[in-house]
């Protein structure tokens, strides 16, 4: 893959023989995310699990203190007073079955997070196969099934994100923006690793952590410290 000029001259800063502490990283990747945007921080975690054992998935979600710098669009799937409590916790958009064609055959996908109440998990399972590989079917472990429509949504708001292996048992999360302060990064990078390290599974065996690196989305990649990140 060609890189630009750009990403050339940040790479010079990186030192890909050595292992960062977080606030040097830190820095490091903020001060290379040069672009004209405000670009996204992203933390990504190589695993020692082996996501094809039930019980060495990850899959949860935590409240970045000082949220993703993203606006989220949320869309919640329920009827009724649930519709209602939906509507005043500022949900995006609500409804029910009568999205199942808008999604499936129109393609509309203009939300981020879909949020759902149990009863209708019937309906939204309709949508897996689209929803699915998207990451975005609603799911007990993340929240995002839940009663609560009110709680659920506040908490996407202010800042909540998912973390759950992928199919090569890396997880990758935003932990903020380029424009965020250094000690505002450092507090959300520090909450997801906290989370991260308390959902490791009983039954695996050894390195849990085996590499983590911090990016920006157009900057190259800083990596870390594993050992000082558990202490």
């Amino acid at each position: 893959m060609k890189r630009g000029k750009r990403y050339a001259e940040a790479a010079k800063t990186v030192d890909r023989a050595v292992l960062y502490d977080s606030p040097v990283a830190i820095s490091l990747v903020k001060k290379n995310a040069s672009a004209k945007f405000d670009e996204t921080i992203e933390a990504h975690i190589r695993t020692g699990c082996d996501g094809r054992h039930a019980d060495q998935q990850i899959r949860g979600a935590v409240v970045l203190p000082h949220g993703t710098g993203k606006t989220v669009r949320i869309l919640v799937f329920a009827k009724g007073p649930k519709a209602d409590e939906a509507q005043a916790a500022g949900a995006d958009f609500i409804g029910a079955e009568e999205l199942i064609p808008k999604i499936q055959n129109e393609g509309w996908l203009d939300f981020d997070v879909v949020v759902a109440t149990p009863d209708m998990m019937g309906v939204v399972g309709r949508l897996g196969r689209v929803l699915g590989p998207k990451g975005l079917m609603p799911n007990p472990k993340a929240g995002t099934v839940t009663m609560d429509v009110t709680k659920a949504i506040n908490d996407i708001k202010a800042g909540k994100v998912e973390y759950r292996l992928d199919k090569t048992n890396i997880i990758h999360v935003p932990v903020g923006k380029a424009s965020f302060t250094e000690e505002q990064l450092a507090d959300n990078f520090q909450t997801l690793v906290d989370a991260i390290s308390k959902a490791k599974p009983s039954s695996l065996k050894g390195a849990y952590l085996k590499s983590v690196t911090l990016t920006s989305t157009m900057g190259p990649g800083v990596k870390l410290n594993v050992a000082k990140l558990m202490n």
